[in-house]
């Protein structure tokens, strides 16, 4: 569902970049989904080795986290140069 939100100030990865433009937003959303569908894949493989469960857990999330943020800031600078 996140792949398909329209820009708002509620839901999402909420960046002043990825607010502040629809393309930003979208293609930030569209790359997040994919990404926070294989950390939720990875945390189901944690549960089936409790010792490493915090690994499987936090690292990717924080990880997809981190790079949308990076992400969105990146289109927003290719994209204000351009115009």
């Amino acid at each position: 569902m996140i792949g398909k939100t329209k820009r708002n100030f509620f839901i999402g990865i909420r960046t002043p970049w990825t607010l502040s433009s629809d393309a930003v937003w979208d293609e930030t959303h569209r790359v997040g989904a994919q990404l926070f569908k294989i950390s939720g894949a990875l945390a189901l493989v944690g549960a089936f080795f409790p010792d490493y469960a915090f690994w499987f857990l936090l690292v990717p999330a924080i990880g997809a986290a981190l790079f949308c943020v990076v992400y969105s800031y990146i289109l927003f600078q290719r994209e204000t140069k351009t115009a």
